[in-house]
């Protein structure tokens, strides 16, 4: 099976290969830590896990590696001497994890073929490999048991969409479970999916949610102020952040912006893409609606601050609470089509109103959550979304009682770091009683 697996890998090379010389020629960009993701690392990059413990910490994008911040806090607490490594897949990811200060080490994860991976565990040689959310690499769940390095899946989430796939494989999957030493999953549900995937259920648990254990300083009035003076917002206009946008949902709610401020609604739209590299799409697609707007990236260079029916486009990353704090009201997208939602969890962290649409199923628990503590409010489209903000606008009391509906459900529901981090402990204790 592995060995067929290996064949399939070196086929799709044969395309992806090709197809990142074709970017870099017509672009002038290819895609970053190609070298790292088949081993090869720059003299000295692995300098900081010699002679130290090495924790990995596997995040595949942003929303993970965010997911993963507290956790990464807590292993810096417990574990100061430990080189602590986060891994991404995407470039995002890559970006949010070198901006925090508990990691010591970034790099790109290995394509999962056998001999990059037989590389990497030998050069790198970690204690311990964490893989936040639900992430199965066959040839490196294999090696690192053939290496006795315990592997734990935090934060595991197994989706409506994705769990049927899995169950049909899961003949293929349970040789590769069996490698993992724990499963610390988000809800029951979750836990009884991957037991049917093949997971040994001694080793399976139910942690609860790491999202909920994040944590951010509520910002006071005269900091808000600051805020909105360092990217040049008018002080006197509401503002509404649209979050992780997708394509397709941009246009919904840029149609609710226009009719709201053709209402005469005081409304200020910061416009955030989940994938920056899309800005120059959402652009075009402002211009062509004759909606003035500044980048993120030149808003400095603005010598009036952005006023009401104007927009915000961000084309940076690792900056979301930031716009969150400054939210009088918060839209989070991939939510208004099939895309399955992103994480709610920041703005009602910042006791923000927060609107989301009808699909949500990768946050299905969530959603629910919030629902029914009335500490969110979902939309079926643009056209309820336009009315639903025109509600919040109207009624400053709603908006003040979903945020702290939203902060209270929060306080009621962490712990899921504290379980994780208990289950860490054991399995180094162990690795080391056994030498």
């Amino acid at each position: 099976m592995f060995l067929l697996y290996d064949l399939v890998l070196l086929a799709s090379s044969l395309v992806l290969i090709p197809w990142y010389l074709l970017r870099k020629a017509r672009y002038g960009t290819a895609r970053r830590g190609l070298r790292e993701r088949v081993g090869l690392f720059a003299p000295g990059k692995l300098a900081a896990t010699q002679k130290r413990p090495v924790i990995w910490v596997h995040a595949v994008s942003v929303g993970e590696t965010r997911a993963a911040i507290p956790l990464l806090k807590a292993l810096r607490q417990a574990y100061p001497d430990a080189c602590l490594l986060v891994s991404n897949t995407t470039e995002t990811g890559n970006s949010v994890a070198r901006s925090l200060a508990e990691v010591d080490l970034c790099l790109f994860f290995p394509f999962d073929l056998s001999i990059v991976v037989r590389r990497v565990l030998k050069q790198i040689n970690p204690s311990l490999v964490v893989f936040v959310d639900t992430e199965l690499w066959p040839n490196f769940a294999r090696l690192a048991g053939q290496r006795g390095i315990p592997l734990v899946l935090a934060n595991g989430r197994i989706s409506d969409r994705s769990f049927p796939r899995y169950r049909a494989i899961r003949l293929v999957l349970r040789p590769v479970l069996a490698n993992f030493s724990a499963f610390c999953m988000q809800s029951e549900q979750d836990a009884e999916r991957i037991k049917v995937m093949g997971a040994p259920s001694e080793r399976v648990q139910v942690a609860g949610n790491l999202k909920f254990d994040l944590q951010a300083h509520l910002p006071n009035a005269g900091e808000v102020k600051s805020l909105k003076e360092r990217f040049h917002l008018s002080p006197e206009a509401l503002v509404w952040v649209a979050g992780s946008t997708h394509a397709g949902e941009e246009e919904q709610v840029l149609d609710a912006y226009q009719r709201l401020v053709a209402e005469g609604r005081n409304l200020l739209l910061l416009l955030v893409p989940r994938h920056p590299e899309r800005c120059r799409q959402v652009s075009e697609l402002l211009s062509q609606r004759k909606l003035p707007f500044a980048l993120r990236s030149h808003v400095d260079e603005r010598q009036a601050p952005l006023q009401a029916g104007e927009v915000l486009l961000v084309d940076s990353i690792g900056e979301m609470l930031k716009f969150y704090a400054m939210a009088d009201l918060v839209f989070v997208g991939g939510s208004l089509v099939p895309v399955g939602g992103h994480n709610v969890l920041e703005g009602v962290l910042l006791k923000k109103p927060v609107l989301y649409g009808p699909h949500m199923h990768n946050f299905r628990d969530i959603a629910k959550l919030l629902g029914k503590a009335g500490a969110a409010l979902e939309v079926a489209d643009g056209k309820a979304l336009q009315q639903a903000i025109a509600q919040l606008i109207d009624n400053p009391e709603q908006r003040h009682s979903l945020g702290k509906a939203g902060y209270q459900l929060i306080a009621g529901n962490v712990g899921a770091t504290a379980k994780t981090l208990s289950v860490i402990e054991s399995l180094l204790a162990e690795r080391v009683a056994k030498g």
